[in-house]
């Protein structure tokens, strides 16, 4: 999955650190798409000796290496580098380069997002102790927002729910949806499974779970089966296409990076 980088290992404890020449910065258009060059399937990022330190935010490390963001609206151009959208980005590039391009944009969203107190409407400014907005005015402190989202495998015998979403990725997927105010995981699960497919589920069990920064979320997985009858009723509005597959037949994804193709691939393989 996008987050398997080992041995790489990523340091997101933030630290009020200041930008040096060697630093890789990610810059966002505002659009949200990330300004990089290519070299040989990898991703080419800009440094703190193209942009200078003006907004600029520390962000993580990976490994040794530190990477910050650049804040504002500012637009930039350099020579041999273009502008990639998220999506873009999970087709084009290395694994590695894939997670580290998913986290800042999460962050990036964030802070895009998150220019004025929701509360008496000051201009944010950011903490230096920890990952965080605060106003100076009220003192209303801002956290990073994460979005709980299950993946849900849905069995009957040997066969597995498949599905393909209504606009944006056509390759097969499964059940997936947000958790809403004051619903566990399990009733996520069972909800959202009703709502896009109308089938009733049982034996809901956690299988695992991915950090998926292209749309802000924590994805957790679980596995389930199918309760009584099996007919589906697909929410048109949702999705183009749901249909039990036998294991055989399951055709993965493109690559290997999400949550949602490991689970297909473990059924497929091994009918779990």
């Amino acid at each position: 999955m996008v987050q398997d980088i080992y041995p790489s290992k990523l340091k997101n404890e933030y630290y009020n650190y200041e930008i040096r020449d060697n630093d890789l910065l990610l810059v966002f258009n505002c659009e949200g798409k990330i300004i990089v060059s290519e070299k040989e399937g990898r991703a080419v990022f800009l440094t703190g000796k193209d942009c200078g330190a003006k907004d600029v935010v520390y962000l993580f490390s990976l490994d040794d290496t530190r990477f910050f963001l650049k804040l504002g609206d500012e637009a930039f151009e350099k020579n041999g580098f273009d502008s990639y959208s998220v999506r873009e980005v999970r087709e084009k590039f290395s694994q590695k380069d894939v997670f580290v391009i998913f986290t800042g944009y999460h962050l990036w969203k964030w802070y895009n997002d998150n220019k004025f107190c929701g509360k008496c409407g000051a201009r944010l400014k950011i903490d230096e102790k920890e990952r965080a907005l605060k106003c100076p005015d009220c003192g209303n402190i801002i956290y990073p927002r994460i979005n709980p989202a299950v993946i849900v495998g849905v069995i009957n015998g040997d066969q597995l729910l498949l599905t393909k979403y209504r606009t944006g990725f056509s390759h097969n997927a499964l059940v997936a949806g947000f958790a809403e105010i004051g619903e566990t995981l399990e009733e996520t699960v069972a909800r959202e499974v009703m709502e896009e497919t109308g089938i009733t589920v049982k034996n809901i069990r956690y299988y695992k779970s991915q950090p998926w920064g292209m749309a802000e979320d924590l994805l957790v997985g679980f596995y389930c089966e199918a309760d009584g009858d099996t007919k589906i009723h697909m929410d048109e509005n949702e999705l183009k296409y749901a249909a039990w597959v036998k294991r055989e037949d399951i055709v993965l994804q493109p690559n290997n990076l999400s949550l949602t193709n490991e689970m297909m691939k473990v059924f497929k393989e091994s009918g779990r």
